[in-house]
């Protein structure tokens, strides 16, 4: 897989699960991007989706935490899809439930130096807390019908993202009109310039 640079990282699905699907981008093509590619990557991650408050310390990520996640990810991105393809993933789930039957690390609220309340976690987090807090927020998602409603497969040509569209009507077509959106429209630009349908 291609590595990519921080800023690659997308949290546009709108849900912590989805974002987390994300972190593999163009499944569809010849070259998969992987955006979780090292464990300061997934550190990045963890801090920018929020699994994590800002500061907590992740000196604990290493490539056996990489790994982990990448699995939670595959297994996610198989029940995800499969909802939306309305099949029915049922091994899988019962591997999404045992995992989001894991404590999520306790949260604490504490006076930061100005005298504001701000958010901290209990004690050093470990993996499968931080796994079992992104596989609750699937099980939420799934069994949460008017939000699973909201479910969408991304209409880019590679692109393999599934997004909720809390859009005006219900008509978002891409996971992001940045990137996929784009695409669609420069080769539409390009077509009408080579006198293409």
């Amino acid at each position: 897989m291609a590595a990519t640079a921080s800023y690659d990282l997308r949290f546009d699905a709108g849900r912590l699960c989805l974002d987390l699907v994300a972190t593999v981008g163009g499944r569809y093509s010849e070259e998969p991007v992987e955006r979780l590619d090292t464990p300061e990557r997934l550190r990045d991650w963890l801090l920018a989706a929020g699994v994590v408050p800002p500061g907590t310390p992740l000196g604990a990520v290493d490539t056996g935490w990489l790994g982990c996640f990448h699995a939670a990810r595959d297994l996610l991105h198989r029940v995800v899809h499969a909802e939306v393809d309305g099949r029915a993933a049922d091994p899988d789930l019962e591997r999404v439930n045992a995992l989001a039957a894991t404590a999520p690390p306790a949260p604490r609220a504490v006076r930061a130096a100005d005298g504001t309340l701000i958010r901290t976690v209990a004690g050093a987090p470990d993996c499968g807390a931080l796994v079992g807090q992104i596989c609750r927020d699937a099980v939420e998602l799934l069994t949460d019908p008017a939000t699973r409603g909201q479910l969408r497969q991304c209409e880019g040509e590679t692109c393999s993202l599934v997004y909720l569209d809390t859009s005006r009507g219900r008509r978002r077509r891409w996971c992001s009109s940045e990137v996929c959106g784009n695409r669609v429209r420069v080769a539409r630009h390009r077509r009408r310039l080579l006198g293409a349908p």
